[in-house]
């Protein structure tokens, strides 16, 4: 048996912080639409991050999230299934970042990316652009209103 089958096994630590489970997983059409009417927004080419925050409920995940691809730019199912395919799987990989920083926290986010590029890009780019927007997601928005109500200064 080699050290790196050992190591990472299916239910190792590691391999179960990268699934996508059904609880994560935005379903609710008045959650949604309250994301347009009510919640907040930042963009990171090619993916824009619409936002909002509601109280957590024991046994949810601290984030429920959802992909859009516009048909206006992507005509064919094909290849918008293909784009959200690869913006979830940049999600996948990348949620863990933000889980961590989001332990002991009391609210629940809701988070609906939309693919605003034109063309395909490749998943290096996608992934890239999610890094950026969880880690900005994160500074702008969450420890900013964790230091204003403990009394401390924002992280510069």
């Amino acid at each position: 048996m080699s050290l790196h089958s050992a190591e990472i096994s299916p239910t190792s630590p590691l391999m179960t912080q990268f699934t996508f489970k059904k609880a994560e997983r935005l379903k609710s059409l008045k959650i949604i639409g309250g994301l347009f009417k009510n919640g907040q927004s930042f963009g990171v080419y090619p993916l824009r991050l619409f936002w909002s925050a509601h109280p957590l409920e024991l046994g949810d995940a601290p984030v429920q999230f959802t992909v859009s691809v516009a048909k206006k730019n992507f005509k064919s199912a094909v290849a918008r299934n293909h784009i959200k395919r690869k913006v979830r799987e940049a999600w996948r990989l990348n949620k863990h970042r933000l889980y961590r920083k989001l332990e002991g926290n009391p609210q629940q986010y809701a988070c609906m990316v939309l693919y605003v590029a034109k063309e395909d890009l490749p998943l290096a780019q996608i992934e890239k652009a999610m890094q950026t927007m969880i880690h900005l997601f994160y500074k702008k928005n969450i420890a900013t209103a964790t230091n204003q109500g403990s009394g401390e200064r924002p992280l510069s």
